[in-house]
């Protein structure tokens, strides 16, 4: 994929190290990683339980920080950013979802939709786009139910609309499909092509499957904290 020079990539790192530290047993999870990641891309990292995926998912995120380098997202450099602001700036361009589908109980598939927006004050904008964000995730039908109503597939469904509630421009995703059967997780996979495609959303996406990964436009080799091609 060719990127406008121009414009900033969407998400770039250098240097970016993660160590881990015990007592005297230091780890490096992630060893001096730089990543390139171009507007619109589908990227999909890979790498064995403990090569540091995950770690670089969290980093670029914001969910956790660097030992060393940085991380830029949109031009802008998270570890520049105070705990708040840094807070602020990922719910507003960036969705995350994760292996748990981390929905609220008691609320219902919509009212799980729209907790990033009311957190952010943000509801009326946010409920105005409802409609099409459920019709696009296959939910219209689901909005009045509650998590233990909905299969895995559903619920993951509805992670993914809460995450693009507030319209970012990236997302990233930790091990998508690892509650999900192979039905399950080859619809969920389509539905982050279709992301991309038709609606040019940059998305990041860790897997230990190889079949998900063919869905991304690259796959990203991790292996002892390093970028491995």
């Amino acid at each position: 994929m060719a990127h406008d020079i121009r414009k900033p990539y969407p998400v770039e790192t250098s240097g970016l190290t993660k160590i881990y530290q015990t007592g005297r047993h230091r780890v490096a999870a992630l060893d001096d990683v730089a990543l390139r990641i171009a507007p619109g891309e589908f990227v999909t990292i890979m790498g064995a339980s403990g090569s540091g995926k995950s770690t670089l998912l969290h980093l670029l995120a914001g969910l956790t920080e660097p030992t060393g380098g940085n991380v830029k997202i949109n031009n802008v450099e998270l570890s520049k950013l105070s705990d708040a602001a840094r807070t602020r700036f990922r719910l507003e361009n960036i969705g995350v979802v994760f292996q748990a589908y981390n929905l609220i109980p008691t609320l219902t598939a919509e009212e799980n939709i729209l907790l990033p927006s009311l957190i952010e004050g943000k509801k009326k904008a946010a409920g105005a786009q409802l409609d099409e964000l459920l019709g696009f995730l296959e939910l219209t039908e689901r909005r009045r139910h509650r998590p233990d109503s909905l299969s895995g597939g559903e619920q993951q469904r509805v992670a993914i609309a809460r995450a693009l509630s507030m319209n970012p421009a990236l997302l990233f995703a930790d091990e998508p499909t690892g509650n999900l059967d192979s039905g399950n997780s080859k619809n969920l996979c389509q539905l982050l092509r279709n992301l991309c495609d038709q609606q040019q959303r940059t998305i990041v996406l860790v897997t230990h499957d190889k079949h998900v990964a063919e869905y991304g436009d690259r796959c990203i080799l991790i292996k002892d904290g390093r970028i491995n091609n």
